[in-house]
């Protein structure tokens, strides 16, 4: 508030002051204004995707005076001078910072200042969520957690969430969408009871319209237990093998076709079809020219076996450790062996379980005659100081016994 002496006469509201009256003038603040515009995002994360929609909005709080907009912006496309601008399908040519300013319409000469900028980018690349699974080797009836991330995970992500269902003609998957798996706002989805090998992808999807990532990459939940429905057996019966044996993968079940798979994905084994032509049996006669990895089966009704764990030994002079592929049943008998890659069965060998060694004496084969939940862990075997890979042996409930 400022006080004025007045030298004329000075009409106020059509009241006559006097010369040499005093006046008191006060700033009317019925139309002030903010003199600062802010710059907000809907919605309000401000990395983004190709194909995606946002509105920026230039916004001047106070007073009910009308402006006139003005932006400035280093992005290829201009934004409009208008208080909203609306990209339904960005792109990398609106990335860039943006900042805007109000001009009155009744004084175009008045403008506020300019706003703080906003950095929006953009990114051209198609997002592809990345899915983990745990346990990844499960015990039946266990349950499963399903995690899926995604780039910028707090930015606003739903989540979709499937089953992988074997397509033998299309040598793929179709995927089929789990119980309350649509839209969910967690990136972790349970399973309970889950007792069978089975695949599984996720997806994200935000905004308004929902803009979708595209699926992750299969992730697979193995089961050693061998199910009645599909059943991947394997000759020689051990988990370990010598580099460039020849192993026999045999897939049995009441279905007419079958794929075995392998994980990882890195020979030609992956995608090999096979058709029943007599019997209920499949084989494959397979050279173990790749790393550790596992197999099974899948069916063209969309069944999956019982998965195996294939270890190679790289090594020409080291044992190999001879132990059942599938898990064995409490109170059964077992036997465990060492040989070299000749298959011949050595004697003089010493064997660990859990890396503890279980006799001092050394002896030919490991021999359990009642097997209980406490011979369940890792295997190796020793010869001449030359160790085996270490081998996991699972034990089951009889009750397990057709799991």
């Amino acid at each position: 508030m400022t006080e004025l002496e007045i030298k004329a006469t000075l009409r106020v509201d059509n009241t006559t002051i006097p010369a040499g009256g005093n006046v008191t003038l006060t700033r009317d603040l019925k139309h002030s204004v903010s003199n600062k515009p802010n710059v907000t995002l809907q919605p309000s994360w401000t990395q983004l995707y190709s194909g995606e929609t946002i509105t920026i909005r230039c916004e001047i709080h106070g007073g009910d005076t009308e402006w006139d907009y003005e932006w400035e912006t280093n992005s290829r496309i201009k934004a409009p001078n208008q208080n909203e601008y609306r990209i339904r399908s960005a792109s990398s040519s609106n990335s860039g910072n943006y900042r805007c300013k109000g001009r009155m319409k009744s004084s175009q000469h008045e403008t506020t200042e300019w706003s703080d900028s906003v950095t929006l980018t953009v990114s051209d690349n198609e997002p592809r969520p990345v899915l983990t699974v745990s346990p990844s080797w499960l015990s039946p009836g266990a349950s499963v957690t399903l995690n899926c991330e995604v780039e910028h995970p707090s930015a606003g992500w739903s989540f979709y969430w499937y089953k992988a269902v074997p397509d033998l003609s299309e040598k793929s998957s179709s995927y089929e969408l789990l119980p309350d798996g649509s839209g969910t706002a967690q990136d972790s989805y349970i399973i309970h009871g889950q007792t069978h090998t089975a695949g599984y992808v996720c997806r994200a999807g935000r905004g308004d319209p929902e803009y979708h990532t595209d699926h992750s990459q299969p992730k697979f939940v193995w089961s050693a237990g061998v199910r009645s429905a599909a059943t991947l057996k394997v000759s020689p019966d051990s988990v370990q093998n010598s580099m460039y044996a020849s192993v026999s993968l045999t897939c049995e079940g009441n279905f007419t076709e079958w794929r075995v798979k392998r994980f990882p994905n890195d020979g030609p084994l992956f995608y090999s079809n096979c058709v029943r032509t007599t019997g209920s049996t499949c084989n494959i006669s397979y050279i173990l020219k790749s790393p550790t990895a596992v197999y099974w089966c899948e069916s063209g009704s969309g069944d999956f076996s019982n998965a195996v764990n294939i270890t190679v030994q790289n090594n020409y002079y080291d044992p190999i450790l001879v132990s059942p592929v599938h898990p064995v049943t409490e109170g059964a008998s077992v036997s465990l062996s060492c040989s070299l890659r000749t298959q011949k069965i050595l004697s003089n060998v010493f064997f660990y379980h859990n890396d503890k060694l279980l006799q001092n004496d050394p002896r030919g084969e490991l021999k359990i005659s009642a097997v209980s939940k406490s011979d369940e862990g890792f295997y190796k075997c020793q010869y001449s100081g030359r160790e085996s890979a270490q081998s996991w042996m699972s034990v089951k409930g009889e009750q397990d016994q057709n799991s």
